[in-house]
């Protein structure tokens, strides 16, 4: 299996893209703007993505990688969510006005992208990679999720704050070679991350020590501008853990 990190950020700047987490040649987690980074004749290669919530930073890219994708394949490019975030997505996105409705064209009988309704605790098997969707705690339903492969265990948190969700679940996995983790704030939005159900380091030092298992952390969604302070937050809160954080374009292999 392998992970490249075509968006990480929580915002878009200079060299800063969204959410787009890419497994091996064929499955996004998430489509930010990290999508438009693929070349053409990579991206006609993605044949499922999960989502993990409806928030515009992590769906951004999928109208127009669907529309970019138009006619490529005779099967439909395979969208795997909650029914509320599919819900959302079609009512305000695919909805004709903001943008037409490729779960409908060419015709519903053949469309483009085809959405699948997940639920949490629901495990999907695509070539020997087993993806489990785990609820966690955000300002609209979210979800992360688990990737076992026969070398490795990954687990994506998606967009949350405190839980125990997402802790009782990958305690429940054998191992966990590595986490990616949100932490949008720095302790300085103590409040804000509260509100706005994110982790900020104080937040994430405290949930993470309900993890038994010891995986490399890479820090993902950081505010633009709040880099290298949420990072060192971060370090000084997580001392038992391997802390990096992720810039974009890393590849890892497993």
């Amino acid at each position: 299996m392998q992970i490249k990190i075509l968006g990480w950020a929580g915002g878009i700047g200079a060299n800063l893209r969204t959410t787009t987490f890419l497994i091996d040649d064929d499955v996004l987690i998430d489509a930010g703007t990290g999508v438009g980074d693929l070349p053409l004749n990579q991206m006609t290669g993605i044949r499922h993505i999960f989502l993990t919530h409806s928030h515009m930073d992590h769906i951004v890219g999928l109208p127009l990688l669907a529309d970019s994708m138009y006619g490529v394949h005779d099967e439909p490019v395979i969208v795997h969510a909650q029914a509320k975030t599919i819900e959302a997505i079609k009512t305000h996105i695919f909805n004709w006005v903001i943008w037409p409705d490729f779960s409908e064209l060419p015709t519903t009988d053949n469309p483009s992208i085809h959405f699948k309704v997940m639920n949490p605790g629901d495990k999907v098997t695509i070539r020997e990679r087993e993806f489990e969707m785990i609820p966690v705690n955000h300002t609209v339903p979210g979800v992360g999720y688990c990737v076992s492969a026969p070398k490795a265990t990954v687990a994506f948190s998606g967009d949350t704050t405190t839980n125990d969700t997402l802790w009782d679940v990958l305690n429940g996995y054998d191992n966990l070679d590595m986490l990616f983790v949100e932490s949008a704030f720095s302790n300085n939005d103590l409040e804000i991350s509260r509100i706005a159900k994110h982790y900020c380091p104080q937040l994430l030092g405290q949930d993470i020590k309900k993890l038994k298992h010891r995986p490399d952390v890479w820090l993902t969604h950081f505010k633009p501008g709040d880099e290298d302070l949420i990072y060192r937050q971060c370090v000084e809160a997580m001392p038992d853990f391997n802390v990096r954080q992720l810039s974009g374009g890393e590849i890892f292999k497993f």
